[in-house]
């Protein structure tokens, strides 16, 4: 279903009327199909998850208005998006099992299927034709055509070689048409590979540490890296020689120190690689960790001003913003990823729950959940470019994913 934001008009000019009918008829027939969809590019869309009302809400950063709503998207409390290659089609993963595929030119629904009982994010394959879900009910990764949503493969997440099955969390694409993710009740991480046809080869990896509760992969596709809840450190896999196994990094992030209560555990994906360094949210601290990112070790610390969540680059590897969890998410601090000093702060409202960019950084946008609003920033300024109501936002995803790994 479609909620209409907007009304276009479209103006042409009027041809010469000494042009035979056929030519009229065809500018006629161009007209009409104008007047049905507006001829644009996606490259400045992103799309933002009402996550109250089961949205998603199109946002043009052109204009900096939203442009369209579509409902109808199901349970949207832990959604997640990714994008067809061209960059039209936005996949949204609900937490419901749904699945939808949505026109982000034509604000409707293309199709929509309810795949799993609870599911918790997904991807797309390097190559487009593939879209995959990782569930927790049934435990397992469903794969479908991207074009129709038709059922490509199965992989039930069996521990060992009995009937049981593990939730999937983690889920990434990965180079090759490869899917990675890992099961959070047997302790493994399992690569898909779809390079030659739809009968995935899978690679197992076990051992790799307890309860793995999410998961990244780098931004060049080699690195697939799985946070444990259940003990301190991490699990490394190279991708480019998943011959050597995984191994672990950072033996001291998590459970080890002396902390605060963990109010939101720090979203992987939210680390920010920046140049040889990574910025790693620390898990109950008010601190965001300095990784060297050739050996995967820490090199330092950042006092910040609560417990982080996300910790996102801007394009052009300068800066670094930092969400934070309750009681401090009223906040936005922005780190000099060269001095590593905090050189910014904003105060965006309550409950700010995601940072994006831009393709080019020329604008941030932010999600402020119990403000109901979305607020633009040129972040270069700091100085607000727009705010538009929505109620309780969430995701933000911009487009321009539709070309990136892992995203």
């Amino acid at each position: 279903m479609m909620r209409a934001a907007f009304s276009a008009q479209i103006s042409f000019a009027p041809f010469h009327a000494t042009r035979n009918l056929f030519v009229a008829g065809g500018i006629l027939l161009l007209a009409a199909c104008a007047n049905t969809l507006p001829a644009r590019g996606t490259a400045d869309l992103a799309t933002v998850i009402a996550r109250a009302t089961g949205e998603v809400a199109i946002l043009d950063t052109s204009t900096r208005q939203f442009t369209g709503i579509v409902d109808g998207l199901g349970d949207l409390s832990h959604a997640s998006i990714v994008y067809s290659r061209d960059g039209r089609f936005a996949f949204v993963f609900g937490r419901d099992g749904g699945l939808t595929k949505v026109d982000i030119i034509k604000h409707e629904v293309v199709v929509r299927t309810l795949q799993a009982g609870n599911s918790i994010g997904g991807a797309i394959s390097q190559d487009g034709r593939l879209v995959a879900v990782a569930n927790y009910e049934p435990g397992g990764v469903r794969v479908f055509d991207s074009e129709t949503l038709d059922l490509v493969a199965d992989i039930p997440a069996t521990i060992g070689d009995g009937p049981d099955r593990s939730k999937v969390i983690g889920l990434v694409d990965a180079p090759g048409n490869r899917f990675v993710f890992s099961l959070w009740d047997s302790g493994e991480i399992w690569i898909a590979d779809f390079s030659t046809d739809n009968e995935p080869k899978i690679s197992r990896y076990k051992d790799i540490g307890t309860q793995p509760y999410d998961a990244l992969i780098t931004s060049d596709g080699r690195y697939y890296i799985a946070g444990l809840f259940g003990e301190d450190g991490m699990a490394l896999l190279d991708l480019w020689h998943p011959e050597n196994g995984v191994r672990r990094i950072l033996d001291h992030y998590g459970m080890g120190e002396e902390r605060l209560p963990v109010y939101k555990m720090p979203h992987l994906e939210g680390w920010a690689i920046a140049g040889k360094r990574a910025f790693v949210p620390a898990i109950g601290r008010h601190e965001v960790l300095v990784i060297d990112t050739e050996n995967w070790q820490q090199i330092g610390r950042i006092p910040v001003h609560g417990q982080p969540v996300f910790v996102m680059a801007h394009p052009d590897n300068r800066h670094v913003w930092v969400n934070f969890s309750v009681p401090d998410y009223d906040t936005v601090q922005i780190i000099d990823t060269e001095s590593l000093a905090i050189v910014g702060e904003l105060k965006p409202g309550t409950g700010v729950l995601h940072m994006e960019f831009s393709p080019r950084g020329d604008q941030v946008w932010l999600s402020v959940r119990d403000d109901n609003k979305v607020v633009g920033y040129n972040p270069y300024t700091l100085q607000p470019i727009a705010e538009l109501p929505l109620p309780s936002p969430s995701g933000i995803f911009m487009s321009d994913r539709a070309g990136r790994i892992g995203l």
